[in-house]
C-alpha cells in the first residue's frame, strides 16, 4: 500500500496507524526512499481517537475474530467503510454487519475480499497485485472507467484488459465472493454513476446468488446513464452432469435464474453490453470506449512516468544486483537451517551422542570437539567452583540483592560484578604468569623473586584460610584427575615446585584453586595436541579461563538467589557492631 502512494506521487502515506491487539509503538516502513515510523495502537478506539481523519478500516484479522473486530470498527464514528479481507466469516456475522452498515450509511467491503483502488490516489488491501502489474495496468493515474467484480483475481486480469484498450481504471472494487456480501455489484454501479470521473463502467459478475438482477433492476429503471459492459462467468457449468461449487461460496448455481448465461441475458435485455463469451469481453469494452471518445465523452488522459520504487535491499541481494558488509561475524554457531548448529554439529546429533556440558563448551568456545578426559575436566572445575559459600563477595552481593527483593538478572549480575583480580578472576592470570616463567625456563626461586621485584603477588598462591598443612581439597580433586588422565602435567607440576617454594615463606602460600585450573589448563591446551602456541596465546590473553569460574560461579549465584527467596527474607541491613565508625 505505501508504495502505491508512493507510484501515486503522494506526498503523506494513506496508512495513518496499524492496530495490534496488546502491541503499542511505531512499526519502521518504507515510503520511497524514506523510512517512516506509523503508530501502532492495541485498540480501534485508540486508533481512531488518534486518527479522527482516517475513515477506512482494512480488517486483516482471521476469520474467527475478523467479524467482532469489524463491528467495533462500524461503531466508531469516524470510519465509513470497512473491507474485510478474510475468507470464512460466518453469515449469521455477515449479515449483523451488513444490516448495521446500511442503517448507519456505512459501506462493508468484502468479507473474502482483495480490496478495492482508487487509481492514482490510494489501495485498499492486496488488491491489483505486484508492482510491476500496478504499473502495466497504468494504476499510479486515474483513467475513465470504474470497475466491480466479485473476483479478487479476475479484478487483476481485468485491470489489465481495462489498460489496454481504454485510458484505465478510475476506480475498482472486488465485493468478495461470499454469499452475503457486504456490498453488492450494484451498489458500486449505482456509486460510478454519480462519480462525473468515471464515463463508463465495467462489470464482472458469477453464476450463483441474486445480486446480478438488482443490476438489471437499476438498468430498466433508468437509474443508470453511462454505458455499462457486463459479463457474468460460469457459463461452462452447463457442461457438468451434476450441480458445480466454484472456489467462492456463492459461486453455486441454485437453479436456471442463478446461471451465468440467464443472468448475461437478464443484463443484455436491461441495456448493458454483454458480449457472447469472456474471450470478446476485451472488444466490447475497447468498442465501447472508443464510441465515448468519438462522441467527445472523454478527454484524453496526460500520461505520466511513475517514479521508480527503490527496491528492497534483501531482494537486491538474492538477484545479485548489490552486495552488502554484515554487521556482525560468527564463527561459533549457526541458526539457519532446519536446526541450529554449534561449530558445525547439529543439535540433534550432540543430544544422540550424549554430549554433556563440557562438550557443548569445547564447541562453543574452542570451536572444536575436544577428547573426552578435556571435557571432563572441564565439568569437573565447574562443579568445583560452582559455589564457596555465603560469606564470599559474590555469593554476600548477591543475598543482599536478592533480599532488597530485585529479579534474579539483577540479583546474579550484582555478584558477577564483584569477579575479579581479587576474587576469582586470578585464573587467567595465574596461566600467564606461570606460562611464561616456564617457557623461559626460570627456576621456582627466580619466577617468585622476579614477581616480588615488580611488587607482583603470584596468582594462584596464597589462601586467605587454607595452610600448607590444611590443603584445599579442590585443589587436589583435580591434580589427581589430571595425573591420571592427562597426557602432560608439565604446567601443573611446575606450579607445585613454586609452590614449595612459597611455602618455604609463609604457611598459607599454598596453591589455590585458581593457580591448579589455570596451570591445568595450559597442560590440556598443550597437551591435548589439538592447538597451536598462538591458539593457546590467544586463548589466555582473551580471558577464557576466567569465563569457567563465571559460567560455574553463576551456578552457585542464581542458587543463593533462589533461596533467598525461598526463605521470605528481608531486606538486609549491615550491623552497627560490624563497622568501625571513625573520624
Amino acid at each position: 500500500m505505501l508504495d502505491f502512494d508512493f507510484l501515486c506521487g503522494r506526498e503523506t502515506p494513506s496508512v495513518a496507524g496499524i492496530i495490534n491487539p496488546g502491541a503499542e509503538g511505531f512499526q519502521k516502513l518504507f515510503f520511497g526512499q524514506e523510512e517512516i515510523a506509523i503508530p501502532v495502537h492495541s485498540t480501534v478506539e485508540a486508533a481512531c481517537a488518534a486518527h479522527p481523519t482516517a475513515d477506512v478500516f482494512i480488517n486483516f484479522a482471521s476469520y474467527r475474530s475478523a467479524a467482532a473486530s469489524s463491528n467495533l470498527a462500524l461503531k466508531q464514528p469516524t470510519i465509513r467503510v470497512v473491507a474485510i479481507i478474510a475468507e470464512g466469516v460466518p453469515e449469521s456475522d455477515t449479515k449483523e454487519l451488513i444490516a448495521y452498515a446500511r442503517s448507519n450509511n456505512k459501506v462493508v467491503i468484502g468479507p473474502a475480499t482483495v480490496g478495492g483502488i482508487q487509481a492514482g490516489a490510494f489501495k485498499i488491501g492486496d488488491t491489483a497485485g505486484t508492482i510491476d502489474n500496478i504499473i502495466q495496468c497504468k494504476l499510479y493515474r486515474p483513467g475513465s472507467v470504474g470497475f466491480v467484480s466479485k473476483s479478487g483475481g479476475m479484478s487483476n486480469e481485468l485491470y489489465n484488459t481495462i489498460a489496454r484498450v481504454t485510458d484505465g481504471i478510475y476506480e475498482g472494487i472486488a465485493i468478495g465472493g461470499d454469499v452475503f456480501p457486504g456490498s453488492t455489484l450494484s451498489d458500486h454501479v449505482l456509486r460510478f454513476n454519480n462519480i462525473p470521473q468515471i464515463k463508463m463502467i465495467v462489470v464482472l459478475g458469477e453464476l450463483g446468488g441474486r445480486d446480478e438482477y438488482s443490476l438489471v433492476e437499476a438498468l430498466k429503471a433508468g437509474k443508470i446513464n453511462k454505458p455499462v459492459c457486463a459479463w457474468v462467468s460460469g457459463t461452462c457449468a452447463r457442461l457438468f452432469k451434476s450441480e458445480v461449487q466454484f472456489g467462492h461460496a456463492g459461486a453455486k448455481s441454485g437453479g436456471e435464474m442463478e446461471s451465468a448465461q440467464a443472468k448475461n441475458q437478464a443484463l443484455a435485455d436491461a441495456g448493458a453490453i454483454v458480449p457472447t463469451s469472456y474471450e470478446s469481453f476485451e472488444t466490447s469494452i475497447k468498442e465501447t470506449f472508443a464510441k465515448l471518445a468519438e462522441e467527445g465523452k472523454i478527454s484524453p488522459v496526460k500520461e505520466v512516468t511513475p517514479p521508480q520504487i527503490p527496491e528492497d535491499l534483501n531482494s537486491a541481494i538474492k538477484s545479485g544486483k548489490v552486495r552488502a558488509p554484515t554487521h556482525i561475524i560468527s564463527t561459533i554457531s549457526d541458526d539457519r537451517g532446519e536446526e541450529p548448529c554449534y561449530a558445525g554439529v547439529p543439535m540433534s546429533s550432540i543430544v544422540e551422542k550424549g554430549m554433556g556440558v563440557g562438550d557443548v563448551i569445547s564447541l562453543l568456545w574452542f570451536k572444536r570437539s575436544l577428547p573426552r578426559y578435556c571435557t571432563q575436566f572441564i565439568e569437573i572445575c565447574i562443579m568445583l567452583c560452582a559455589d564457596h559459600g555465603p560469606c564470599v563477595s559474590g555469593a554476600h552481593n548477591t543475598i543482599v540483592t536478592a533480599r532488597a527483593g530485585k529479579d534474579l538478572v539483577s540479583s546474579l549480575v550484582s555478584g558477577l560484578l564483584t569477579i575479579g583480580p581479587r576474587f576469582g578472576g586470578a585464573i587467567d592470570d595465574a596461566a600467564r604468569y606461570f606460562k611464561d616463567a616456564y617457557d623461559r625456563k626460570l627456576s621456582p626461586y627466580e619466577f617468585v623473586e622476579s614477581m616480588k621485584k615488580k611488587g607482583i603477588r603470584v596468582p594462584g598462591i596464597g589462601h586467605r584460610i587454607k595452610r600448607g598443612d590444611n590443603r584445599d581439597k579442590r585443589v587436589e580433586l583435580l591434580q589427581l584427575f589430571a595425573r591420571t588422565n592427562f597426557p602432560s602435567t608439565k604446567y601443573m607440576e611446575y606450579a607445585v615446585e613454586v609452590e614449595t617454594y612459597t611455602l618455604s615463606k609463609a604457611n598459607n602460600l599454598v596453591m589455590n584453586v585458581d593457580g591448579a585450573i589455570g596451570t591445568l589448563f595450559l597442560d590440556l591446551l598443550a597437551g591435548s595436541g589439538m592447538f597451536t602456541k598462538q591458539e593457546i596465546d590467544e586463548i589466555v590473553g582473551i580471558g577464557y579461563l576466567n569465563g569457567l569460574f563465571v559460567l560455574a560461579r553463576s551456578i552457585g549465584l542464581i542458587g543463593h538467589t533462589f533461596d533467598q527467596k525461598r526463605l521470605k527474607q528481608p531486606l538486609y541491613r549491615h550491623p552497627w557492631e560490624d563497622v568501625l565508625y571513625t573520624k
